[in-house]
């Protein structure tokens, strides 16, 4: 055997000592790795669950909370149309947002009937007399005319997919007359072959990266090919999760997973939410901070954490609502301005109700002994809103605003009602978790 020459071995040793330092060095790599993933984990938390919180308040009566209530009711009685509907094409004015006729408005219309249902639905058993003898007519009626028109809606063009907020409110809508129609097996059957038409067509709409969006400028494919937004995506999770509670078939997990991850892919550390995937790689964007996503951040927790997202625990939820509280302000500055996202952090005007409509449910998913203050604090930022006529609305849009935001309001308020929870999205954690 031949025995190497001594530069040889000193390369050999010296081979050696360097692998050994390189192993060392890795170790201590991995080590710190951890370390650090350990210390992002803490401080994602903080980020998370501190922040501003409201002043004190002196909450609003039961008294005034109902007669508010009754006075919402009245209005969107008033409104519906003899058809059964709520919302048209109306109001038309220069400043109204590009919608193509007459696709995107059967999605409005079908959006806006779910809702009022659904808001009607949930104050139905607060009211008396001939008020609550109204109600369960007009309930009816529209119950018909929801039947009857909603599987017409489909992507009115190329660029225009609006009709994403017609299946997914649309689905709220009839999620609710189907819990009402307990006892009526042929209504029921009726009603849950609509939720499924409107979970196929939801699934046929999904963009390629997942999630759901309401533009595809870009690319006009049959699969749209656009960024998917995280707040119209959240809005498809939870509507989805309601429909298979009442055992809709045929449930899309495949779906679901890609959404989640859409959503996921645009949660910052603080749990602000990017406003879609397109701006995902820039958080510090004036939209994408939190004054900008106080209207989105509410939706985004609520459909995370009905599948299982442990991250998003009580303590996310309960600082969230008190920053929606405590700043509502910067959504309050672009209510009821006529040209979106021109408020401070690009805040528009329609994301008031919509993100005190995710709110409220976000509520529901606290321990009981925890919610009153809560719903508190909602009640009296949601009262001293309503119109003179009534109505509740944040955003100029056709003749859609007043409908979908009194709407909105009712829905709300009927969950600020300290005795009576409503929600239909408040499964146990072994439920959440088997759904994904």
């Amino acid at each position: 055997m031949r025995i190497p020459t001594l530069p040889t071995r000193l390369a050999i040793a010296f081979a050696l000592s360097t692998s050994l330092a390189t192993a060392t060095l890795a170790e201590d790599d991995d080590q710190k790795a951890a370390e650090n993933a350990e210390r992002l984990k803490t401080e994602i938390s903080k980020l998370a669950t501190e922040g501003p919180k409201p002043k004190e308040i002196t909450p609003p009566t039961p008294a005034e909370l109902q007669e508010s209530i009754n006075r919402g009711v009245d209005f969107l009685l008033a409104d519906q149309r003899p058809d059964g509907r709520w919302g048209s094409a109306e109001r038309t004015k220069g400043l109204n947002i590009y919608a193509s006729v007459p696709g995107s408005h059967h999605g409005f219309r079908l959006a806006v009937t779910g809702l009022a249902l659904a808001g009607l639905c949930d104050v139905e058993a607060s009211l008396t007399g001939e008020r609550a003898e109204k109600v369960a007519a007009a309930i009816d009626l529209g119950t018909e005319w929801i039947l009857k028109n909603h599987a017409i809606v489909r992507r009115a063009d190329p660029t225009a997919i609006y009709n994403t907020w017609g299946h997914a409110y649309g689905i709220s809508g009839l999620v609710r007359l189907y819990h009402r129609a307990e006892g009526d097996a042929v209504l029921r059957t009726r009603l849950k072959d609509a939720i499924q038409t409107q979970v196929d067509k939801l699934e046929r709409y999904t963009f390629v990266n997942g999630g759901w969006g309401y533009y595809d400028f870009d690319l006009h494919t049959k699969v749209p090919g656009g960024s998917p937004n995280s707040f119209t995506t959240a809005t498809g999770l939870v509507a989805l999760y309601e429909a298979k509670q009442i055992g809709v078939d045929t449930y899309p997990k495949r779906l679901i997973k890609r959404s989640l991850d859409s959503v996921e892919r645009q949660r910052n550390p603080d749990f602000t939410f990017a406003y879609g995937e397109y701006l995902r790689m820039s958080p510090r964007r004036g939209i994408n901070r939190p004054g900008g996503s106080l209207g989105r951040s509410q939706a985004c927790n609520l459909a995370l954490r009905l599948y299982g997202d442990k991250r998003v625990t009580d303590a996310v939820l309960k600082a969230w609502l008190n920053r929606l509280y405590a700043r509502n302000g910067w959504l309050d500055v672009g209510r009821k301005r006529p040209v979106p996202h021109e408020s401070h952090f690009a805040v528009a005007g329609y994301f008031y109700y919509y993100g005190h409509f995710y709110a409220a449910m976000c509520i529901e998913q606290l321990p009981e002994a925890q919610r009153p203050y809560f719903q508190d604090h909602m009640a009296k930022i949601i009262l001293p809103l309503q119109e003179r006529d009534g109505s509740w609305w944040d955003y100029p849009f056709y003749n859609y605003h007043q409908q979908y935001g009194t709407a909105m309001a009712l829905f709300i308020l009927a969950r600020c009602d300290h005795e009576t929870p409503k929600s239909v999205a408040n499964e146990t954690d072994a439920a959440k978790t088997a759904m994904r």
